[in-house]
């Protein structure tokens, strides 16, 4: 098996992850590829590639937390490559494997032993005079905000075309399913099971009561114009990729024309880790 490793380098514990994935893999005999930058910083030049996308790689096995697999994911998934995450983060919603179980898991990876989820995806676009730009992809969420002095801005909210909501806020998240455990939810959006093909649409403190978030058909296309602002605002892919959006431009946001495939094992349930994941986090918080 061909297998592009993604470790986060910013992580402490990457570097004693990688050592471990490598060692069992390399026992195996399986093709190893590392993004130069991170084959560098390292020291595994001997897998480095300066085009992992041109390795053939069969899976992507991304090491950190959810953000690290997100990365990998929007990578991958414009070329149909399956990812799979090995935790080292806080609360782990998307990455399914727990260090803990890290050889366990490597070994049913390399005997085919999972499934493959599909999830929905998010392309953020850029229009002006007609044209379209692409300004980028995610696998959570895009989220349209100010950047500079904390101000509300005024929006204007179309469905399909069909003009839904005129209001001022903090800005606004369109998110998948997937994406309804991040951002949206500390927005007061609702946990949707990711494998509901539908698209969640949460203002972010808007200043009008009757405004609520919304979920809406995968199909349908948001347009999203920003009123009455001078300052500056941005798409923001995933908490990641920022993208500032110009005068005079329209933002719509669609499901995109691939999805993201991520390795998922039998003995993980989508609720069991949701209420696990929930009750660490409240802890954590009482704790600091």
């Amino acid at each position: 098996m061909r297998i592009g490793i993604f470790p986060n380098c910013k992580k402490k514990d990457s570097k004693k992850i990688l050592d471990k994935v490598i060692a069992f893999l390399t026992e195996r005999h399986s093709d190893i590829f590392i993004p130069l930058n991170m084959a560098k910083l390292f020291g595994y030049e001997i897998f480095a590639t300066d085009n992992i996308l041109k390795t053939n790689i069969d899976v992507g096995l991304s090491i950190g937390g959810d953000g690290t697999l997100l990365g990998v994911c929007r990578l991958l998934a414009p070329h149909n490559i399956p990812v799979c995450g090995v935790n080292i983060g806080n609360l782990g919603f998307l990455a399914d494997i727990e260090v803990s179980e890290l050889t366990n898991k490597l070994q049913k990876i390399l005997t085919g032993n999972y499934k493959i989820e599909q999830r929905l995806m998010l392309a953020g676009y850029l229009k002006k005079d007609n044209a379209l730009k692409l300004a980028g992809y995610a696998v959570n969420d895009i989220v349209l905000t100010s950047t500079g002095v904390a101000r509300m801005i005024g929006l204007e909210l179309e469905l399909d075309s069909y003009k839904v909501a005129d209001y001022r806020a903090d800005g606004l998240i369109v998110s998948t399913a997937t994406g309804s455990t991040a951002y949206s939810l500390s927005a007061g959006g609702p946990i949707i099971n990711p494998k509901v093909k539908v698209l969640l649409v949460t203002p972010i403190c808007p200043h009008t009561f009757y405004v609520r978030p919304m979920i809406i058909n995968e199909t349908e296309q948001i347009n999203i114009t920003v009123k009455n602002t001078s300052q500056q605002v941005s798409l923001t892919f995933d908490g990641q990729d920022i993208c500032p959006i110009g005068p005079d431009e329209q933002v719509m946001i669609c499901k995109a024309p691939f999805m993201a495939k991520i390795i998922k094992f039998d003995d993980k349930n989508y609720y069991k880790i949701l209420l696990n994941k929930l009750i660490r986090s409240d802890t954590n918080a009482d704790n600091q």
